[in-house]
């Protein structure tokens, strides 16, 4: 593996978009059902750009494997006293999950977000999703709430489990 994080750049976008959609059809990991058009795909990378919000790639010799960004939690353009705690998404590609791209990912991730001046990450994560809580866990985030049925997918009603890491004081291995 030759697996390099960079900055996500335009030309990534099909591949984002095609591993972003892959989850929407089987996986309650995304709360929605409808995939995602290469349109929208655009318009969110270009707002994450003017909002200076990190939007970073693993890519593995040409190919893009997994995908990491934070944003905002809640809205902190009209409430400014979230500035301070970004809400993250990782992805990785199905037939490369479980080699340790993810870590790679949310290290880089976690290291913008100190630069940023963020303090806390924030996961929001579906109940079943037991693969994601564990490697949060393992990322020294910490379950901070359960709030039943909040969402609604494949005819049922979907639990979000909320998961945080404060940044602040931290040591950042190298």
């Amino acid at each position: 593996m030759n697996l390099e994080v960079r900055d996500m750049v335009p030309a990534d976008l099909p591949a984002t978009l095609d591993i972003y959609n892959d989850l929407i059809e089987s996986t309650t990991v995304a709360w929605t059902e409808r995939p995602q058009t290469l349109d929208e795909r655009r318009a969110w990378f270009a707002e994450q750009r003017r909002r200076g919000f990190p939007t970073l790639v693993a890519v593995d010799g040409p190919e893009v494997v997994g995908m990491t960004s934070y944003g905002d939690f809640r809205d902190s353009v009209h409430w400014p006293g979230y500035r301070f705690t970004a809400e993250h998404s990782i992805h990785v590609r199905d037939d490369r999950r479980r080699g340790g791209i993810g870590r790679v990912l949310m290290h880089e991730l976690i290291s913008r977000a100190r630069r940023n001046d963020i303090h806390v990450l924030v996961a929001g994560i579906d109940s079943d999703n037991i693969e994601s809580i564990r490697f949060h866990e393992q990322l020294g985030f910490a379950e901070v709430a359960r709030m039943p049925e909040t969402g609604h997918k494949f005819g049922r009603w979907l639990d979000l489990v909320l998961m945080q890491r404060i940044l602040d004081g931290e040591i950042e291995a190298s």
